[in-house]
């Protein structure tokens, strides 16, 4: 007897397979590592991944990134497999998107269009619309020698075709390029609008959130200020940034959660993201939140130290919290091995004091956000940092009020 099936009006899950390149500046590790994170990214998109690859080379192939045999082993996997797309880790070029298209006869992504795509799918603001549409139309126009089919599948309103005669490449470049200049003034506009709200905000302490995409940011922001923030464990869950006002101890402040930093963050998502980023770069006090469970979290905690030095901001004074150590169970970053049964949040709180993490010239605090473990401690420090720079704006500030407690001394 032969089932028979149903039709459903559910979209098929699309099926992709990865492809990553071991180089001299990317060891085998790394590129697994890259590979895991690409696959979340894909998740994040609602794409399922079926089969990833990855080849040692010394630099990847200018025609087609890999090389021929593993090229011929990739399509034989996606025939085999009916894969629907195929996804590098690093960006091509035109003429490799081209290539590959031709070869694999499947589409062809690269790390950035994809990380812009969820962007797209995040974006809930106009201003964040325009951003990642600016961003979409930015990594587009050098890869116009392809047809538009990239353009018509992009979400939130990329644009259309001018007329059914326009086709030739310069028309289309003249429509690209005139509607990047179109967003780029209609950013300016909004980024005013939003240079004014903020100096509305000049006498109120601001405590900018940041940290690497899905580290718990938002399910701080909600902890902290008792907001309902959209918070899930997938990356970029917000694009847009949360201003609230929180009150310590009669001290209002305002507290920002920021959208995500990554590895290999498209350098157009940081242009159109510029405002944005000005959250952080006008900020008094940084919040940087590690996820500390997270295998790569060093790695992690260096590209966001690196972006905010790109954006000017790595200067601020900052507190570093380290989430997520109810699922911390790493031995090696710990002063005692951890043998036998799982510790309590105290002992482990306890050993993680005692490592480098916690380091004297610096501010520091080991926390669960989602199980509101030792969140006391961080709202104590982190009102002592906000008192200091209070009082910076209001001399006169009565100073025997009933406070969380002393962060510690600044470092020179």
């Amino acid at each position: 007897m032969i089932e028979k099936k149903s039709h459903s009006t559910a979209a098929k899950t699309e099926k992709a397979v990865l492809v990553a390149v071991v180089t001299q500046k990317q060891t085998a590790e790394q590129a697994h590592e890259y590979l895991e994170e690409l696959a979340f990214l894909a998740t994040t998109a609602g794409v399922e991944t079926i089969g990833r690859f990855t080849q040692k080379l010394e630099r990847p192939d200018n025609r087609t990134f890999v090389g021929k045999g593993k090229l011929e082993e990739i399509e034989a996997f996606v025939k085999a497999h009916e894969a629907d797309t195929v996804i590098f880790d690093d960006d091509l070029s035109p003429s490799q998107v081209r290539n590959l298209e031709n070869e694999l006869k499947v589409k062809i992504l690269d790390r950035s269009l994809l990380i812009i795509h969820i962007f797209s799918m995040r974006a809930q603001t106009a201003q964040s619309k325009v951003q990642v549409e600016l961003a979409q139309y930015q990594y587009l126009y050098p890869r116009l020698t392809r047809l538009w089919t990239h353009l018509s599948k992009q979400k939130g309103g990329v644009g259309t075709r001018g007329g059914p005669g326009e086709k030739e490449l310069e028309t289309d470049r003249r429509i690209v390029k005139d509607r990047i200049a179109f967003l780029k003034e209609k950013l300016k506009e909004i980024d005013k609008q939003s240079v004014t709200r903020r100096q509305g905000r000049d006498r109120l302490v601001r405590v900018a959130i940041v940290g690497y995409t899905n580290v718990g940011k938002s399910t701080l922001l909600n902890e902290l200020s008792k907001a309902e923030v959209f918070a899930e464990n997938k990356l970029f869950a917000t694009v847009d940034s949360t201003v609230r006002k929180v009150v310590y101890n009669n001290i209002p402040f305002l507290l920002t959660d920021t959208v995500g930093f990554i590895r290999k963050l498209p350098t157009h998502l940081i242009e159109s993201f510029k405002s944005t980023l000005d959250e952080v770069r006008e900020a008094d006090v940084l919040m940087h939140v590690i996820d500390i469970s997270h295998p790569a979290f060093e790695e992690h905690l260096e590209v966001v130290n690196k972006i905010l030095g790109d954006i000017k901001a790595a200067d601020k004074p900052t507190l570093y919290v380290f989430n997520k150590i109810d699922l911390f169970n790493n031995p090696e970053h710990t002063a005692k091995a951890i043998e036998n049964e799982r510790p309590t949040p105290e002992e482990i709180i306890t050993r993680l004091k005692a490592t480098y993490m916690n380091q004297d010239d610096t501010f520091t605090v080991f926390i669960s956000a989602q199980k509101r473990q030792n969140i006391d401690e961080l709202r104590k420090i982190l009102t002592a940092m906000v008192r200091r720079k209070h009082i910076s704006i209001y001399p006169h500030f009565l100073e025997n009020e009933v406070i969380y407690g002393e962060a510690p001394e600044e470092s020179e």
